[in-house]
């Protein structure tokens, strides 16, 4: 057992409880925030004169060579240590003796995890935002391609009215688009330091906050040292960001599999991004898009579970803090890599363009348009209504849409029909009068676009910390 504390223990822990309270096997992941954060707190008690320059050469170089050997493999990250900073420390004093015993001078555990968190949490957001930029961009051009593409647009998953398949993939632009907004929102928030908080209460020691914090690339210290070690807002708001994320990954994950049964027929999902039967020699399954979907209340287990934990702690510290890791981890790795298929899965779709538009003409979703043009012949809102609805049941019986009735067949409902509504109820023509801010009308999404386009251009991926320094 490898622990940073004991002398005023007289018994041994128990195997069971050390087991219970050790966290190695799941913090072993912030080894790189914990020796950043270790490399600026001893870069910071040289500049204070609280350690000799020595010290902290001796230091940094077996901070260094620690990591590379993990990253080489010649040194393991064993279930021996209690968590990943007894790991670190015992190691470096291992390597360099009494100076390695003087890095822990003027820090606690407590706002030691707090930081490492804080800085894996950061980059995290950082990669979660590169990976939606990357899926806006894929969005972005199946709009470009397909502002032409008419299709059913739908409402209670009938058949409502004639959109195009760049409108349609304009919603979810807008849904990605607000994702990244929540995540430079919490970037924003959380880029303060919490390093120098010590237990709780900071420390005797002249430590300077400020200068750590500008060597880990955060805006500046914490203001509070309760706050800053107990502070577990951050992880919250990224964890329900994700959820909000994973959301609206499921909803198009969603279509994804209703557009690809044989029914709808609008999508062929790539051969790369489908699995089979091992039974049923026809099928090719939507797996990606159903595990995005399952995976969405594995997001929001994590979410749930933190707030949880949360609840009820009182200030400042307490062991419970260590769950807010192990499933916040696997909300993150879950999230980060149902974001990259979905978007390798939804770059590969084929769009079956003609299906789309026979659907939208014999899903009668220009019965709207042939109601107006009743109105504009002068026939009251509610009876034009009443005749298109009539219209409507007669072309279901007859397995006809309402182009391809004859003006005979039309005027069995209304006199006012003539050769004009042809053009009236176009798909076309429904689609394209549709100008007003947001519609599926060319000259509407032509401006979308553009505007989807300049916020490609003039918001890049958030800075990495290593950019920062």
């Amino acid at each position: 057992m490898a622990q940073l504390w004991g002398g005023r223990f007289q018994k041994k822990t128990d195997e069971k409880v050390y087991e219970f309270n050790a966290s190695i096997r799941f913090d072993k992941r912030l080894l790189h925030e914990d020796i950043e954060g270790s490399k600026a707190h001893v870069k910071m008690l040289a500049r204070q004169d609280i350690i000799s320059e020595e010290d902290r050469d001796q230091i940094l170089c077996g901070l260094d060579s620690i990591e590379q050997d993990v990253g080489k493999g010649t040194l393991k990250i064993t279930d021996e240590y209690e968590d990943v900073h007894s790991f670190v420390e015992a190691n470096l004093t291992d390597r360099i003796g009494e100076p390695g015993k003087r890095l822990h001078t003027g820090r606690s555990r407590n706002d030691q995890v707090a930081l490492d968190m804080r800085l894996y949490v950061r980059s995290r957001i950082e990669d979660t935002d590169a990976l939606l930029r990357h899926l806006l961009e894929t969005i972005l051009h199946i709009m470009e391609e397909n502002t032409d593409t008419i299709m059913p647009g739908f409402t209670h998953l009938q058949k409502a009215q004639p959109v195009t398949l760049a409108h349609h993939m304009g919603a979810y632009f807008e849904m990605f688009r607000r994702d990244r907004s929540r995540l430079y929102d919490i970037h924003e928030r959380m880029n303060y330091c919490p390093l120098g908080s010590g237990a709780l209460a900071g420390t005797t020691y002249p430590l300077d906050r400020d200068y750590t914090a500008e060597l880990l690339g955060f805006y500046g210290p914490t203001v509070n040292s309760m706050d800053g070690v107990s502070d577990r807002d951050y992880l919250i708001e990224y964890i329900s960001a994700l959820s909000i994320i994973m959301m609206h990954l499921s909803r198009f994950s969603e279509e994804i599999i209703i557009w690809n049964t044989n029914e709808y027929r609008f999508i062929e999902i790539d051969d790369a991004f489908s699995t089979g039967s091992s039974i049923m020699p026809q099928k090719k399954n939507p797996d990606i898009a159903e595990l995005v979907r399952g995976k969405t209340g594995r997001v929001y287990g994590a979410l749930v579970q933190i707030l949880t934990t949360m609840k009820g702690l009182p200030l400042a510290y307490n062991k419970d803090m260590q769950e807010d890791k192990e499933m916040a981890f696997d909300a993150m790795d879950t999230g980060d890599s149902c974001i990259d298929l979905f978007d390798g899965m939804l770059s590969t779709l084929k769009f079956n363009k003609d299906r789309m538009l026979d659907s939208a003409r014999h899903g009668y979703t220009n019965a709207t348009d042939a109601a107006d043009y009743l109105v504009r012949k002068g026939i009251p809102f509610r009876d034009a209504h009443g005749i298109i609805g009539r219209v409507v049941l007669y072309g279901i019986e007859n397995k006809k849409p309402i182009d391809e009735m004859t003006i005979d067949e039309l005027r069995q409902f209304s006199d006012a029909f003539d050769e004009d509504i042809y053009d009236a109820v176009s798909m076309k023509t429904c689609v394209d009068k549709r100008l007003t801010t947001g519609a599926p009308g060319a000259d509407a999404m032509k401006e979308e676009i553009s505007l989807s386009k300049d916020y490609l251009n003039n918001t890049p991926a958030l800075i990495h910390e290593k950019e920062l320094k």
